[in-house]
């Protein structure tokens, strides 16, 4: 495997940076397989794979597939898949080291996001881990651009109450989109890291 800086990709194919809290989380896992909910173009899909990891990438937008899947055909990279994928109608299992999802659950339809962190419990191995990164509502930062969903303060920590939580805040962080003032707006996010307990 060829070793190249972690911004190989976003620099070569004007990728967005890798999330913030996959870098974080990168040192707690174990290589092995993972399941990128809402890859978008790739960018934490082909950090992971970058460092062993054997990815599948979920999502709805065909435009986004076809350019990660170019950017895959070109490096020639290996354990690395995509599927087009509607995640408000899909169910799975399987055997996965690390289950996430960063800033995709906002815009899915709220009842399906009991069944989805449902199937990404189950699809988690023992001592695996799950990170999820969405936007919230509070009453200081309420859901001012019509998300489909948003999570309430301690809403996504309580789906977790019976594995170990890591990590978890719902601090407030940016938007890519910008106000009328060219500003990006400001919203809470939940962010939490968590392991499958081992029993």
């Amino acid at each position: 495997m060829t070793i190249r800086p972690d911004n190989f990709y976003a620099e070569k194919y004007g990728l967005t940076p890798t999330h913030s809290e996959v870098l974080a989380a990168l040192p707690k896992l174990e290589v092995g397989k993972a399941l990128d909910l809402g890859c978008g173009q790739g960018r934490n899909s082909l950090f992971l794979n970058q460092h062993g990891f054997d990815v599948t990438g979920w999502d709805s937008n065909p435009q986004s597939l076809e350019r990660l899947n170019s950017i895959i055909q070109q490096e020639n990279l290996q354990q690395i898949r995509t599927e087009l994928c509607d995640l408000n109608q899909v169910r799975f299992n399987g055997g996965y080291q690390f289950v996430f999802s960063t800033v995709v659950m906002m815009f899915l339809q709220p009842e399906t996001i009991p069944q989805l962190i449902a199937d990404m419990q189950a699809s988690t191995v023992k001592n695996g881990y799950n990170l999820i990164v969405a936007a919230m509502s509070t009453d200081d930062y309420p859901n001012s651009q019509g998300f489909p969903f948003a999570f309430k303060s301690g809403e996504l920590s309580d789906y977790y109450r019976n594995w170990h939580i890591v990590k978890y805040n719902e601090d407030v962080g940016e938007l890519h989109r910008r106000d009328e003032d060219g500003n990006r707006i400001k919203y809470r996010f939940a962010t939490l890291l968590a392991q499958k307990a081992s029993y």
